[in-house]
């Protein structure tokens, strides 16, 4: 059937509908009401679900829904409760509307099993005079709606790695109208978002989210996800975070993870990053439990010791290192303070559960009875 309709359409049909037409309806005025979209993590721990709801005023009440629907409860005892944490400009309908990220209760308010959140606030609460940064490095890769890799020739591939690093020209850059769209579109909403570039696979990318202190920084990385997939969805095409999503000579994607305490910034602040490093060391296997959805799993396929990465049996750091699980950049070497960059996260992480484990370790070890 023709080719079996082409190996599939390259982009959504949804794409292709008139947006002139649809511009006309998001021009019509709202009388002074304001659109709220409340966004989640659902039960995958990974995929995000989002509704949206009409308010006179900003947000600061529980809403619910069916939490059956999403893999978070039984159909039997469904109800679940949304509670805003953070609120931000919607980019896509435009002010006065706002994205609203949300907590997941379950109906009797204990938090949903994949609602890490609450967790890893309590650490950084505990750990608040210490004014730990984080920048996080969201690497991604654009996917056609048959889930190859975007311009990718099918059932073939692209050149080997090497001329699509921080490129420019169209023979080595796939999908950059995407990928500034998403930037400007974080830019408007109050996204915390530092920078980006195309990565070493063709049709990878990499936003970094940065610097923020404390909880902040999962709470922008989640709605940085969450506008990346509404861009995406506009322009018809798929963004995975999965850590290896070519198998083979391709390198995977990671959440590279910077973290600098106010004792690391100041003079003589490597000796407390050498502190930090050697806590990691001894909990190496822990924190790799905890940096993907499934236990370590899916960072199986990627931390192999090639691609830059290291063996994901084995902790190593070293000096602007990039095959090492913990990278010292080599400006904080010369420098003799600054930041360390713990290299393992996965792609699809949850920021919370990263922010948390690393707090944990390297400022509560020994405080709390651990």
């Amino acid at each position: 059937i023709a080719i079996s309709l082409k190996l599939m359409e390259s982009v959504s049909a949804c794409s292709k509908l008139n947006k002139t037409l649809r511009q006309h309806y998001l021009n019509l005025p709202q009388g002074g009401k304001c659109q709220v979209t409340y966004i989640w993590i659902d039960g995958s721990g990974e995929g995000l679900r989002n509704k949206t709801r009409t308010l006179d005023e900003e947000p600061k009440s529980i809403w619910n829904f069916d939490g059956s629907s999403t893999d978070q409860s039984k159909g039997s005892d469904s109800d679940m409760y949304l509670v805003p944490v953070q609120m931000f400009r919607d980019p896509f309908i435009l002010d006065p509307n706002k994205l609203v990220l949300c907590e997941v209760l379950k109906y009797n308010r204990e938090p949903a099993e994949t609602n890490r959140r609450i967790s890893c606030n309590k650490v950084m609460e505990a750990t608040k005079e210490h004014c730990v940064w984080f920048g996080m490095e969201q690497e991604y890769c654009l996917l056609s709606m048959d889930r190859y890799p975007y311009r990718w020739p099918k059932g073939g591939f692209p050149r080997p790695q090497g001329p699509y690093y921080c490129a420019v020209g169209a023979d080595c850059v796939y999908g950059r109208d995407i990928v500034e769209c998403h930037y400007k579109a974080c830019l408007y909403a109050g996204i915390k978002i530092c920078g980006t570039n195309a990565e070493v696979m063709p049709g990878q990318w990499e936003f970094q989210v940065g610097p923020c202190e404390g909880i902040d920084v999962a709470d922008h990385l989640w709605v940085a996800r969450f506008i990346l997939h509404r861009v995406c969805e506009d322009f018809g095409l798929l963004a995975t975070m999965d850590p290896k999503p070519i198998e083979g000579n391709w390198n995977g994607s990671g959440c590279h993870t910077n973290v600098s305490t106010k004792q690391m910034r100041e003079e003589g602040g490597l000796k407390y990053i050498e502190q930090a490093i050697e806590k990691l060391s001894h909990r190496h296997q822990e924190h790799i439990s905890v940096y993907d959805p499934r236990g370590g799993e899916d960072n199986k396929r990627r931390l192999t010791g090639l691609h830059e990465t290291a063996n994901i049996k084995d902790f190593s750091h070293g000096v602007a290192n990039r095959g090492a699980s913990i990278r010292i950049p080599r400006q904080v070497g010369q420098d003799g303070r600054g930041y360390f960059e713990d290299r393992r996260p996965a792609a699809n992480c949850d920021p919370y559960s990263v922010a948390e484990a690393i707090v944990r370790t390297c400022l509560l070890e020994g405080e709390d009875g651990e």
